[in-house]
């Protein structure tokens, strides 16, 4: 008997009675491919988007641009503005963490001590301004006292910790009150700022800005994507790696597959990039509407992270054939990509099906060896998509701005357990 999905745009791990609680996300090698079948205990969000899940200890934070909460089985509407947190393994939306932020949630990375990081549009956390990035206690909703990055005349859209160092990214200007690139490191304890500040410049098109990062297990590697196509100096066109060991050094490693213009409709077409849990690689997912195989428009594309130099491209690449890819979370089991796609596998595509595509409405599995889409099917209505995968230690959260995951009602929020 299939389960409920949720109704928030999630998928994440088995967290019904009984079963273990999962880990904070952070590199999950999984052992299997996780259950079409999601559960049914998770909460509803019933408005807006989810754009960001974190796993911090027994809870799990949900954050995007909504306004209302159902727990799972219940009519009754709990009013959450942006952010709210349930239990992992009861589902239930949790009464004490209430904390008030003047706009969208794009980022959430969880901290150490049962807190969590804080992204996005707003400045004011709790009535103090803040900036638009905050660390959160969450067991109260406080903000932690000593934490003050002070992240200012911005947005910051992704985050991502690695021990004591937390990468942002963003369209924000300044950082503890001086001018800095949209791009930054803090310390993970009090904000400041430990000196990742590559000129990040020139935008192909509208404002300047780091669209999403990803950083490898050992903090090593820096993986940027955005509207610049200058980093240190360098023509760098959307996508950029940083060597972060020691002083942060902009690396060779160059492309220019995506320097091809897509649609004009974007100021940057790249979206979603996740390293494999051994890092050895990452996967770039991007919109941009159909234009065959010379262009990464629209695609899932494998790079290879011992690379070095100019020219590189990528080892497979799996494209929709028109629709866009928003998110991606790898395993090393599989590559999970989520967007408002109608196929996998279609090459020849032009907002139809082409030879040899795949149905995979809203959400996919890739196998990471080839980049062809694996039989998991679960299916979810597509709306603009799905914004968020993470993957724990049980299972993967899916979050995103439509209701239904495998012809379920699950409000935003959906969670797929390991099998």
């Amino acid at each position: 008997m299939r389960r409920r999905v949720l109704s928030v745009a999630i998928a994440t791990a088995a967290v019904t009675a009984g079963a273990a609680v999962p880990a904070a996300q952070a590199d999950i090698a999984q052992s299997a491919v996780v259950s079409q079948n999601p559960v049914n205990t998770t909460p509803n969000v019933t408005d807006g988007t989810v754009r960001a899940i974190a796993v911090v200890g027994s809870k799990v934070v949900v954050a995007g641009n909504f306004d209302h909460v159902k727990n799972a089985g219940s009519s009754t509407t709990i009013a959450r503005h942006n952010i709210f947190a349930f239990d992992a393994k009861t589902g239930k939306v949790d009464t004490k963490f209430v904390p008030k932020v003047d706009g969208t949630v794009y980022a959430l990375q969880p901290g150490t001590s049962s807190t969590v990081y804080v992204g996005g549009s707003f400045t004011n956390t709790n009535g103090v301004g803040l900036g638009s990035l905050t660390r959160l206690s969450v067991t109260t909703g406080k903000a932690v006292s000593g934490f003050n990055a002070r992240v200012g005349h911005g947005l910051v859209f992704t985050m991502v910790r690695r021990g004591s160092h937390l990468y942002i990214g963003g369209e924000f200007t300044k950082l503890a009150g001086k001018a800095h690139s949209p791009l930054a490191r803090v310390d993970a304890t009090t904000g400041k700022d430990t000196g990742l500040n590559l000129s990040v410049t020139t935008p192909r098109s509208g404002a300047l800005k780091v669209y999403r990062l990803a950083v490898d297990p050992a903090d090593k590697h820096l993986v940027i994507d955005g509207t610049f196509t200058q980093v240190a100096g360098k023509r760098r066109y959307q996508i950029a790696m940083i060597n972060t060991s020691g002083t942060p050094t902009l690396s060779s490693w160059a492309t220019e597959r995506y320097a091809t213009p897509c649609s004009s409709s974007f100021d940057t077409y790249m979206r979603g990039i996740d390293f494999a849990p051994d890092g050895s690689y990452f996967v770039v997912v991007t919109t941009g509407a159909p234009h065959g195989t010379t262009q990464l428009c629209d695609s899932a594309a494998r790079w290879e992270t011992n690379k070095t130099g100019a020219g590189q491209n990528p080892t497979w690449v799996n494209w929709t054939g028109g629709d866009t890819l928003l998110s991606v979370s790898v395993t090393g089991k599989a590559v999970y990509v989520g967007g408002h796609q109608r196929w996998m596998d279609n090459p020849q595509g032009h907002d139809s099906a082409g030879p040899g595509a795949v149905s995979r409405p809203g959400i996919a599995a890739l196998n990471p060896t080839g980049g062809k889409a694996l039989s998991w099917n679960p299916t979810r209505t597509r709306g603009h998509g799905v914004e968020t995968l993470v993957a724990t230690s049980s299972g993967l959260y899916v979050g995103s701005d439509t209701d239904e995951l495998g012809h379920e009602y699950h409000g935003r929020i959906g969670e797929f357990p390991l099998s």
